[in-house]
């Protein structure tokens, strides 16, 4: 994806499939401000001219995700900042669809169990009620067990905020976050060390 038209255009198509808001930003690697604010452009007769564009930046690594090869060598990357973080870790719980791959290969690097959460933006929509997540029961369970948590992009904080709070609330312990690339520019996210193998900064005056 080259150019916000690019971005705009691909908003409309996954509208179109059905996916939510929520799921357009998970898919777009975007806040969902961002991708509210995409779909918007692509209403029928309506003016969005005026509407000031987002801050935000687009992250595209569908060169890694597309290549299983090339995404087990950022796996292990990933697993390399989390190795020394926790001695008793044995669960690595990814985030949605983008995390649960990354997460994987985290997981078969440092040799623990793998869980999957699905975080409550996939099922938002800013015309709808506030959702919530859920982890997947066919990943292992929660409670009782110190745990890394993967995704490939911090945002807001917001879905990071969200699975720490409820790994919390199920019993588990969470001691150390990663992910590919990280917008949100702080060091933790409650009380959680998270690392990251790229960071951006906007230099915005």
């Amino acid at each position: 994806m080259k150019s916000l038209d690019d971005l705009v255009d691909s908003a409309a198509k996954l509208t179109d499939l059905g996916l939510s808001k929520g799921e357009i930003a998970d898919e777009l690697n975007v806040s969902r401000e961002t991708a509210s604010w995409l779909v918007d452009q692509t209403d029928a007769g309506s003016d969005q001219s005026d509407r000031e564009k987002p801050h935000d930046i687009h992250i595209d690594w569908s060169a890694i995700g597309r290549d299983s090869q090339r995404l087990t060598y950022v796996g292990r990357a990933m697993a390399d900042l989390l190795d020394k973080e926790g001695e008793d870790v044995d669960l690595t719980i990814g985030i949605g669809k983008s995390g649960g791959p990354l997460a994987t290969t985290v997981s078969r690097e440092l040799e623990t169990d793998l869980s999957v959460y699905t975080p409550s933006k996939e099922r938002w929509d800013d015309t709808e009620a506030d959702t919530s997540g859920s982890f997947s029961r066919n990943f292992a369970t929660i409670r009782g067990r110190d745990c890394y948590i993967v995704d490939d992009n911090i945002d807001t904080g917001k879905t990071m905020t969200e699975t720490i709070e409820e790994v919390r609330e199920r019993g588990g312990n969470p001691v150390g976050g990663v992910v590919l690339t990280d917008k949100h520019g702080e060091d933790s996210v409650l009380g959680v060390p998270v690392y990251s193998l790229i960071n951006v900064v906007r230099m915005d005056h």
